[in-house]
């Protein structure tokens, strides 16, 4: 059986299809825009198409995120928590502490060796360390997004930023720059800044994963991190899938839980 995930994020669209041992299938990712309906039909179009399979053949649907009420396919939906939380046990079945680095939002999941979540907490009220952040910064910098990664790790210096606030350390970076400091220092400095934030969130437990097309874009933020907690941070194989596939695992639970009772 085929079971499908969609998660619709305020930057990305994500989608995953799933077999009924939770291997990847088909997947898309594809800019959110301004119509989510669309942007969950055409996503999972695409992972259809990748899939060789038709929409009649996937068992069930759920959907995740910021629009997931807009996946008009989806016959349940699941928050960004539980989703998350699936998709990152099931590429490692252990206690863990789950980063998940959004568009808009950072996340903190904790689940025991069962995966059952014990605690989650969220950072919604302020841009800094999120995606959001680093694409501001990178605007700023006047930079392509996807430079960021490879400038901050060929940087042999560390610019330091006092500020978090995103407005704030825009100032500071445009001061920086007026005194001559490198670039790349000045991305380390920022990714220094994402990694700050989110070890302020909560105590890091058991196995860490960090998740989101933030952490698939820039995997140095991983090694930073793993740096500061003195232990490997692992990353799934797709992290800015691992919403949709969680929610596709979720749908392909539903639907066993469906049969044994039948």
């Amino acid at each position: 059986m085929v079971f499908g995930g969609i998660d619709i994020g305020a930057s990305a669209t994500k989608a995953a299809l799933v077999d009924d041992s939770g291997k990847l299938l088909g997947s898309a990712v594809l800019r959110s825009g301004v119509d989510f309906t669309a942007s969950a039909a055409q996503g999972m179009d695409q992972a259809l198409a990748q899939a060789g399979l038709d929409a009649g053949q996937v068992e069930g649907i759920f959907a995740c995120g910021y629009g997931r009420k807009n996946a008009a396919m989806a016959q349940e939906t699941r928050t960004e928590i539980a989703c998350h939380a699936a998709g990152a046990y099931y590429h490692f079945p252990q206690a863990l502490t789950v980063v998940d680095i959004g568009g808009q939002d950072n996340k903190i999941i904790k689940l025991n060796a069962q995966g059952l979540r014990t605690s989650f907490k969220m950072n919604r009220k302020c841009a800094a360390g999120t995606g959001a952040f680093l694409e501001e910064m990178a605007l700023r910098l006047d930079l392509p997004l996807e430079s960021l990664n490879g400038l901050a790790q060929e940087a042999t210096e560390e610019a330091t930023l006092g500020a978090y606030c995103t407005v704030f350390t825009a100032t500071e970076v445009l001061s920086k720059i007026r005194d001559g400091v490198k670039v790349q220092a000045l991305v380390k400095g920022l990714f220094r800044s994402v990694v700050k934030r989110v070890m302020e969130m909560d105590i890091f437990e058991g196995a860490v994963v960090m998740t989101g097309g933030v952490a698939a874009h820039n995997p140095y933020l991983a090694e930073m991190l793993s740096l500061e907690l003195g232990r490997q941070v692992l990353l799934p194989p797709r992290p800015q899938l691992n919403g949709a596939w969680g929610a596709a695992i979720l749908a392909r639970d539903f639907r066993a839980r469906q049969l044994a009772s039948e």
